[in-house]
């Protein structure tokens, strides 16, 4: 009970403290509003042209609101040597960590919704199978969130998090599978597709909603197991990470 209390406190603590700083609200509020908007308005009304977009929207709006939650919460931290703190709380590091990224995680869950929103005013949602979507987009926001904490542990400033991040975020926009099918990629650079963990979320989402058109390319189990293996990955570099360049 006290280690519950003690992670649900530094979550509140997080999202109070940091998640309306001016980076956030740019990065993890605005940028995934802005790129929805300009996607649905491109597309029209069409039921098939915004359907065959909310996969790829809804797994960017996760990766780049949990990667700039991190990118400020934890250099904040690292900045003002707080998380020093932290370290003589009575809770292990792998829970602390779970308590850094908790609030980042349910933020991108919550960006998510945004364009599925968005996307109710224009077309029926009635065929989208709910449960399915919302754990693919759980799985892709801690993926994302380990993802985040990891690069922002290795700098010291929240402007150098943001464009670290961009240096994952934005490929991910090209090969994930959002503008076009990975099938029709340059044969090089289908390889580096399925390195990413929004490959398989946006193909786990088109399962969820059927109505996105242009199929699976893998089946949806293998999309969740792989992207339960790269949530482990990511969480186990993320505590090198953290080992090495705040506890050693």
């Amino acid at each position: 009970m006290r280690r519950l209390t003690i992670f649900w406190s530094i979550v509140v603590k997080d999202m109070r403290t940091y998640y309306l700083k001016p980076p956030n609200v740019s990065w993890g509020l605005l940028f995934p509003l802005a790129w929805t908007g300009m996607f649905f308005i491109r597309s029209g009304s069409g039921l098939e042209s915004v359907m065959s977009l909310l996969p790829g929207v809804a797994a960017i709006s996760v990766l780049f609101g949990t990667t700039s939650m991190l990118a400020v919460t934890v250099t904040f931290e690292k900045k003002n040597r707080s998380f020093d703190r932290l370290l003589l709380a009575p809770i292990s590091l792998e829970v602390l960590m779970l308590a850094k990224t908790g609030g980042a995680i349910f933020f991108g869950v919550l960006n998510a919704l945004v364009p599925m929103a968005m996307a109710a005013f224009l077309v029926d949602l009635s065929g989208v199978a709910w449960g399915t979507f919302l754990g693919v987009v759980f799985l892709v926001a801690v993926a994302s969130a380990f993802l985040g904490l990891f690069i922002a542990v290795a700098v010291s400033e929240v402007f150098e998090a943001q464009t670290f991040s961009n240096f994952f975020r934005f490929p991910m926009l090209f090969l994930c599978g959002l503008f076009f099918p990975v099938a029709k990629l340059p044969v090089v650079l289908q390889p580096l597709s399925y390195l990413l963990p929004l490959t398989y979320g946006v193909d786990a989402l088109r399962g969820a909603i059927p109505e996105a058109g242009g199929g699976t390319i893998l089946p949806l189990g293998l999309d969740v197991a792989v992207l339960g293996i790269f949530c482990v990955g990511l969480f186990t570099a993320s505590l090198w990470n953290v080992r090495r360049k705040w506890i050693a």
